[in-house]
């Protein structure tokens, strides 16, 4: 839900009464110097007085002084420092100019300077961001203004906390604002923020940020659940009020002293599992929730038996996040159960310091010269060692969406924990290979990576870690990446991140060498996918490319993706094949809850909107796959882009309204007989591995013909499969060729 601030105390000329707001912070921060403060809140008050801003800095009526204010409210409600505090009250004054940074560091001292000095860079991030557009969309510039933002968090952690507080400012005071102003801000906190404030634990500032942006980013939707949960208050305060005096009779009984409180589920977070479950509102079982707050960790777990004991448990919603945190440091029990009157309850369980660094994160761990922690090693380091892991991106960050996924670990909670030789725990996205793990520990040692050891045990670099296991890479100093690291088929990397760094380093290459090794990687793959011979100049046309020379180089800059060009040049083979028993790679529609275009079969969702007739953009002729945006015409349904393409861009600046979002339908269930020919080395068990892969890959065997060779100690084999789709394919073959033995695997085609 959204937060709802006190006003600040105010004297009979309606000016901000200082003495009781200092009162009031001192009540969060005892240790405050409240003279340093007062001075700072005196001066920027009389700069806001000798330089008049009639509108306010945002548009709201609001002076720099007053923001000032506020940000230092919220950062004292996060036992922030004096230091920081002094910045928040000065930022906007430096931001305006009315005041200069060099008085600043001359009258407050050079950290509170430094401070101000990287919200500022921090903050060029704001002039960047298109309001109509995701973080996915981002440009060269808003990737360099990133790059300065991750820079100055990682100079000092308190900056981004206190961009945050800044930021919680600009999302509140645009309530009134117009409706692009408001999706501006918005997009950014969203994009940004509210995962900034998820990575460092802070949820309160998390929940406000996600629920504000929402309101504005998906109006109706915000207000279809707000309605419901309004419409059930009244009944759900009573119910709540009921089971808080009921549970803590109980514990009261078993001697434990806890703290009891219903619990509101934020709106945003009830859309999301909304959407991520396929479940109506009326099936989320935590919109009655309660949290239970105890003095010890022992008493979490009896309290949990006491709940249990109460109300039935449901299964399989339970989760133990004491035992195993989650990344960003949250510790808690949390339970479901039928609750009085059948109704589904929540019960979160934690102890107070639990509770304090869920809605603080890294500030209730503050380390900083002279402060005193005594309760042994906390997350704090964990999550500046984050920070400066994101920094290591700023030499190759070239896709946003990369930055995007690892800001935002919530929408893919699957993770691997793995260990360097040194015991120092790495984690990474599950399905992660020693490649991805390679890149992650260091750009060079990616680069140099030739093989890798899983305990000991020397390992393929496509092989899946697994929690627990040591990961040793052998590497060499003269090493280079290798392009079938980029070839999704062949699984050596997993991660955006790895791969951006993979194509960064391409991208440096000769513009001669890419074109060769383009024009390699593309003839071997569809050698072995048995295409027939393809138009290159027409391939690269189809492409959106000008001549074949300008495909390869984007092909061995790794600026296409091998799977896409291929895609695209059995779409161009296709017609000669209409009539013939070879299968086409391109899906059918499966549901009739999609709809497509007459005489194509790319199953398009129009989210929100029903049926609706569809057609493929001409200009950028997307792909099942591809990130795509619709457009509603006059009279012939909704238009089809891709997200990247010039035309779609340029609408959605010119008729925003008419933009609406999509995406590709469910991957038809439906295959297709396929022959595949292996040449290999005979030996004892090739048979059993073959098996193994397209076991591995739930690849169905029609017939197999296996025949040996005793001259050459050879074996040749015949399958006839069923596979889904062309990528499914060449993955497929992918992992055949890298089994030892194996000469050659290629697709067959049968004489017509």
């Amino acid at each position: 839900m959204v937060q709802v601030r006190s006003p600040q105390p105010v004297n009979t000329d309606g000016s901000i009464d200082l003495g009781r707001w200092l009162d009031h912070l001192q009540t969060m921060v005892p240790a405050l110097d409240r003279k340093v403060l007062l001075e700072a809140c005196e001066y920027a008050r009389s700069a806001d007085e000798r330089v008049k801003t009639p509108e306010g800095s945002w548009g709201n009526g609001a002076s720099s002084h007053i923001i000032g204010l506020e940000i230092a409210e919220i950062l004292a409600s996060l036992k922030l420092d004096q230091d920081s505090l002094v910045a928040a009250v000065l930022y906007r004054s430096v931001r305006e100019d009315k005041i200069t940074l060099a008085d600043v560091r001359q009258r407050f001292g050079p950290v509170v300077g430094k401070l101000i000095e990287g919200v500022l860079r921090m903050a060029a991030i704001s002039a960047s961001l298109n309001p109509r557009e995701s973080l996915v969309l981002g440009t060269q510039v808003q990737v360099e203004n990133l790059r300065k933002m991750l820079i100055a968090m990682v100079d000092d952690v308190r900056v981004a906390l206190i961009k945050l507080a800044e930021r919680t400012c600009a999302i509140r005071a645009v309530k009134n604002a117009s409706g692009e102003r408001r999706r501006k801000v918005a997009r950014e906190v969203f994009d940004i923020y509210a995962p900034l404030a998820h990575r460092l634990g802070i949820g309160h500032i998390k929940w406000e940020l996600e629920d504000v942006s929402f309101r504005y980013l998906e109006p109706e939707q915000y207000k279809q659940i707000a309605n419901l949960l309004h419409e059930r208050r009244v009944d759900r305060d009573l119910y709540i009020t009921h089971v808080v005096q009921q549970l803590k009779n109980a514990l009261a009984d078993s001697d434990i002293k806890a703290e009891v409180k219903g619990r509101a589920k934020h709106i945003y977070s009830i859309w999301r599992k909304m959407q991520k479950k396929g479940l109506q509102f009326s099936q989320i079982h935590d919109v009655r929730a309660v949290r239970v707050m105890v003095p010890e960790v022992r008493d979490c777990y009896t309290t949990l038996g006491t709940v249990h004991s109460l109300w039935r448990h449901i299964p399989k919603e339970f989760d133990d996040y004491i035992a195993n945190p989650k990344e960003n440091g949250y510790r808690s029990l949390h339970t479901a159960v039928i609750g009085p009157e059948g109704k589904v309850l929540e019960v979160q369980i934690r102890t107070h310091d639990m509770h304090e660094e869920a809605e603080l994160g890294v500030c209730a761990h503050w380390r900083y010269k002279g402060a005193d922690v005594s309760n042994g090693p906390s997350h704090y380091e964990e999550k500046i060692s984050w920070l400066r892991q994101v920094l290591e991106w700023h030499e190759e960050l070239g896709d946003i969406g990369g930055l995007a996924e690892q800001l935002r670990v919530d929408i893919e909670p699957d993770r691997v924990y793995v260990f360097t030789p040194d015991g120092h725990a790495i984690d990474l996205p599950k399905g992660a290979t020693p490649l991805d793990f390679a890149y992650r520990v260091h750009t060079e040692i990616g680069h140099g990576c030739r093989g890798a050891k899983v305990n000991g045990r020397i390992v393929p670099l496509s092989y899946s870690l697994q929690t627990g296991e040591q990961v040793e890479i052998i590497a060499s100093k003269q090493g280079t990446p290798s392009r079938d690291w980029l070839n999704s088929n062949l699984g050596y990397v997993t991660t955006s991140r790895a791969r951006a760094k993979i194509v960064h380093w391409f991208k440096l290459q000769a513009r001669d060498q890419n074109v060769a090794a383009g024009k390699i990687m593309l003839e071997r793959e569809l050698a072995r996918l048995d295409t027939p011979s393809v138009d290159y100049e027409r391939l690269a046309e189809k492409a959106n490319l000008k001549t074949a020379e300008d495909l390869f180089a984007a092909l061995g800059a790794a600026d296409l993706r091998l799977t896409h060009v291929v895609n695209l040049a059995q779409q161009l083979v296709e017609p000669a094949e209409r009539g013939t028993d070879q299968f086409e790679f391109i899906p059918r529609r499966s549901s009739t809850t999609t709809t497509s275009r007459p005489g194509r079969r790319d199953d398009i969702q129009i989210q929100g909107v029903g049926n609706l007739l569809t057609q493929i953009a001409r200009c950028c002729q997307p792909l099942p796959g591809d990130p795509i945006v619709g457009y509603i015409t006059l009279g012939r349904g909704v238009t089809i882009h891709r997200q990247d393409c010039a035309n779609a861009l340029q609408l959605a600046g010119r008729e925003p309204e008419r933009m609406i979002q999509v995406n590709w339908g469910p991957v038809p269930e439906k295959t297709y007989p396929v022959e595949i020919f292996i040449r290999a080395y005979d030996r004892a068990g090739l048979l059993r591995d073959i098996s193994q892969v397209l076991l591995n890959e739930k690849i169905n065997v029609i017939t197999v013909n296996t025949q040996s060779n005793k001259e050459d100690s050879t074996a040749t084999m015949a399958l006839t499969i069923e596979i889904p789709g062309l990528d499914a394919l060449g993955r497929l073959l992918g992992r055949i060729s890298q089994l030892p033995n194996i000469i050659d695997a290629r697709r067959h085609r049968t004489a017509s």
